[in-house]
C-alpha cells in the first residue's frame, strides 16, 4: 500500500550518517531496525522491547540480512532508565507506533530524553486520531505529543509525511 507506512522512505529524510547509534524503542521483530540498521553501516542500533520473542524474531531476520550492527535489548520502557542505555549515547531515538499503546507516555518520552546525545533527535511516529485503519484505544494526537515534548524541552525540528494514517514528528535535544 502506498499509502501506508514506509520505514525506508522516513528514514531517508532524517539526514542519517552511516555511523550514529540508534535506539528503537519498542522494535518489535525489526520493521524499523532492519533498514536503519542497513542505512547505520559503521554504527549501532539498539533494539528495545518488552517482547523475547519479537526480539528473537527480529535476531534471525538480522542473520538473514547479514546485519551486525544490531544489539537486542528486552526491558521494559516505562520505568526509569528501562532501556538500560547509558545517559547521552545515541543519536537517533525511534518511537515508532508507541505512545500509543502505552499509558506512561511521559516515562518513554523522558527515558527518550535520557538517553540521547545533545543535538539528537526522537522520531516519533504514531497513528493521526482520524485514520480509519489501526486501533482506536490510546492514540494520541500531534498537539498532546509537541506538548509532551515541550515538557522535556524537546524542540520539534519537522513534521514529515509519514502516510495516510501516521503522522511523523523529528525532536531535538538541545
Amino acid at each position: 500500500m502506498e499509502d501506508f507506512l514506509n520505514p525506508q522512505k522516513i528514514l531517508e529524510q532524517l539526514d542519517l550518517k552511516e555511523d550514529m547509534v540508534a535506539a528503537d524503542f519498542g522494535s518489535g521483530s525489526g520493521g524499523w531496525v532492519i533498514p536503519l540498521a542497513k542505512i547505520l553501516k559503521e554504527g549501532k542500533v539498539y533494539a528495545i522491547d518488552v517482547l523475547e520473542e519479537s526480539l528473537s524474531a527480529l535476531k534471525g531476520r538480522a542473520e538473514i540480512f547479514n546485519l551486525s550492527n544490531i544489539e537486542t535489548i528486552r526491558s521494559n520502557l516505562e520505568i526509569s532508565e528501562g532501556s538500560k542505555l547509558e545517559d547521552n549515547s545515541v543519536d537517533l531515538v525511534l518511537m515508532t507506533n508507541l505512545l500509543f499503546e502505552t499509558e506512561k507516555k511521559k516515562e518513554v518520552l523522558a527515558e527518550g530524553k535520557r538517553v540521547l546525545k545533545e543535538d539528537g533527535k526522537i522520531l516519533v511516529i504514531d497513528w493521526k486520531p482520524e485514520a480509519s485503519l489501526g486501533p482506536k484505544e490510546g492514540r494520541i494526537s500531534i498537539k498532546e505529543v509537541k506538548k509532551l515534548a515541550k515538557d522535556f524541552n524537546l524542540k520539534l525540528e519537522k513534521e514529515i509525511p509519514a502516510g495516510n494514517y501516521h503522522y511523523g514528528l523529528v525532536f531535538l535535544r538541545v
